[in-house]
């Protein structure tokens, strides 16, 4: 694990930029990874090689046909990342219109044909509203299954008991951003198909893909969309990647069936995306992994969602001569103290403040956190525990049990413990 080995750990932070300092505030630790990662150094990098290049896609000169290798290498680097079997992988403006993207065009494929379309309340708006207009669009109806508000999750058992065999298109959040939970996807796409086979599931990756494993053959999915942005690259792009079923689903193109990438694309979106891959299997080559690309990632991700469990159960349970969050006065976690679903993300509240007055006092004691309201976007799972808002501390496998100790600090001193 990560944490164990001081020289891997400094050698993973010094990849990233801005690891312990903020370029505009100064010294600082940054437990806002859920809001958007740090960058990787390279990344940055390369977006700026990328940006200054005059030359375009599709010309008869050597600069555009470097340039359309490199889209090739990052198309074929995220099928890689995905563990994808063929199909397709866009970039479009962000991963949110994608996912609208996405699920318009499996609900048009069925637009004359009637049925169901099926998502659950734990679901960021990016699918759950895309579900739901798509499916009024297309004459569908939008069934929600309810999670449980308890731990923070959806599980197959809830899909299974709202399952109908006409239920045409299936939208999954893989970890929500709220609660900081992840799904078990593959279980959940397996309860879906065991009622309708045919069944196009799209999954929400956005919150998940820095934290953990991506399968998607072996969760038997049609789409699974991600936030660069949010897995150590850069604003300005979402990626997805589609099967061939819903790659041929009607879509916005120039021309009937044509390409699902409206207009010229930024080489370097695909560029800094290959900058993401080879860090992930960096990294699992660095644990000693040695077989293909494809293992050295799953390596990486289980070093990682192995160090984030460490990091988490620090900040709960304590770590060195600290109290954990469990034992201070007047904290409540949300989603229980034992849930073996979380990824890297604690949720709080503190009794006497609220989200927006602990932020701010965090942020003077050098700690960078957010608070998350109940508002269109976080109301689905705050509102029906009574809150407000919550404070969301979130990490990433670059940060440390030091890191984590002077979060713990800084709380004791707000709870006067």
């Amino acid at each position: 694990m990560l944490g164990k080995t001081s020289e891997l750990i400094e050698d993973v932070r010094a990849r990233f930029a801005h690891v312990e300092s903020c370029p505009f505030t100064g010294e600082r630790i940054f437990f806002e990874n859920a809001g958007g990662a740090l960058t990787l150094k390279a990344v940055a990098e390369t977006s700026a090689k990328f940006a200054a290049i005059p030359d375009n896609q599709g010309r008869d000169n050597p600069a555009s046909a470097h340039l359309m290798s490199v889209i090739a290498k990052g198309k074929d680097d995220a099928r890689t990342f995905f563990n994808a079997q063929g199909g397709e992988v866009i970039v479009g403006e962000t991963g949110t219109e994608l996912l609208f993207r996405l699920t318009r065009a499996a609900c048009a494929a069925h637009a004359t044909g009637g049925g169901k379309v099926i998502s659950s309340t734990l679901e960021h708006p990016a699918s759950r509203v895309a579900a739901a207009r798509a499916a009024e669009a297309s004459g569908l109806e939008h069934i929600l299954v309810a999670h449980d508000d308890a731990s923070g999750t959806v599980g197959p058992e809830a899909y299974a008991a709202a399952m109908t065999p006409d239920v045409r298109v299936a939208t999954i959040v893989h970890a929500s951003p709220v609660t900081g939970m992840g799904m078990d996807v593959a279980a959940i796409a397996g309860a879906i198909r065991a009622v309708a086979p045919e069944c196009t599931i799209i999954v929400d990756g956005i919150q998940h893909a820095a934290h953990g494993h991506v399968d998607v053959t072996a969760a038997g999915v049609d789409g699974y969309v991600v936030s660069p942005y949010k897995m150590f690259s850069r604003h300005g792009f979402g990626l997805a990647w589609l099967s061939d079923r819903l790659a041929a689903a009607p879509h916005d193109a120039l021309k009937e069936g044509g390409p699902w990438e409206l207009g010229t694309r930024d080489t370097g979106a695909y560029a800094v995306f290959s900058d993401v891959v080879d860090y992930f299997a960096w990294l699992g080559e660095t644990l000693g992994e040695t077989g293909d690309r494809r293992a050295r990632i799953e390596a990486a991700a289980a070093a990682i969602h192995a160090h984030e469990t460490d990091l988490t159960e620090a900040m709960l349970k304590g770590t060195g001569n600290q109290k954990g969050l469990a034992e201070l006065s007047g904290v409540t976690i949300l989603g229980g103290v034992e849930n073996p679903a979380r990824e890297g993300l604690v949720s709080l509240t503190l009794e006497g403040m609220s989200a927006g007055e602990l932020v701010a006092a965090l942020r003077e004691r050098g700690i960078r956190t957010h608070a998350r309201a109940a508002d269109h976007y976080s109301g689905n799972v705050l509102t029906p525990l009574g809150l407000d808002g919550c404070l969301r501390v979130s990490m990433c496998h670059y940060n440390t049990e030091g890191e984590v100790a002077a979060f713990l600090a800084a709380m004791k001193e707000l709870t006067g413990d």
